[in-house]
């Protein structure tokens, strides 16, 4: 079926009146959601922009270029407005591991593409930033969930085999990235 000449908001008309399952099956960075059924969905907030973000963004194979500019703009660099190409990858990451923990709470979004200039001055102001961060790559996301604990969000993230995962249990939140893997306490 080619979803080249329907439009996002009538594919989501078309999915709104059916329950979707999507049970991810982890074997490797590429296939992380392979056989997860039609689509892939991600749903957060930004406690610091107010905005909140609930789209499918993948469709029987595709990604949906709009969905995706919609997820840019949301992980953005919330201090300048700067925009970049947030890797799908680490997208489907953070789907996947959600889809894991059987939440319907929506990500809460600390950070996602940060400008050099932002990840400098956090750099300076904390020793856990990296200086060459994969979030000035648009290649990562801190993420928290109010029904869910770092322990529980880490162990879901690193099931996936596919990416970085730090724990931060004294500030609340998981770093997702696809980057290589390896994982860490902040």
């Amino acid at each position: 079926m080619s979803m080249t000449n329907i439009s996002r908001r009538g594919l989501l008309g078309a999915f709104a009146t059916t329950m979707v399952a999507a049970a991810p099956t982890m074997s490797n960075a590429f296939g992380i959601l392979r056989g997860a059924g039609d689509i892939r969905r991600i749903r957060m907030y930004s406690g610091r922009t107010g905005e909140s973000l609930d789209t499918v963004y993948w469709i029987e194979g595709d990604y949906i270029k709009e969905a995706l500019k919609e997820i840019n703009h949301f992980m953005r660099d919330w201090r300048n407005d700067q925009v970049v190409n947030i890797d799908a990858r680490t997208i489907d990451i953070a789907a996947a591991s959600h889809r894991l923990m059987d939440v319907s709470e929506p990500y809460m979004m600390l950070s996602g593409y940060r400008s050099p200039a932002t990840n400098a001055m956090l750099r300076s102001r904390s020793k856990g930033v990296a200086k060459n961060s994969l979030h000035m790559k648009g290649m990562a996301a801190d993420l928290r969930l109010k029904s869910r604990s770092v322990n529980q969000m880490y162990q879901a993230a690193t099931a996936c085999h596919a990416g970085g995962v730090g724990r931060y249990p004294r500030s609340n939140f998981v770093h997702m990235d696809c980057g290589q893997i390896r994982t860490w306490n902040g």
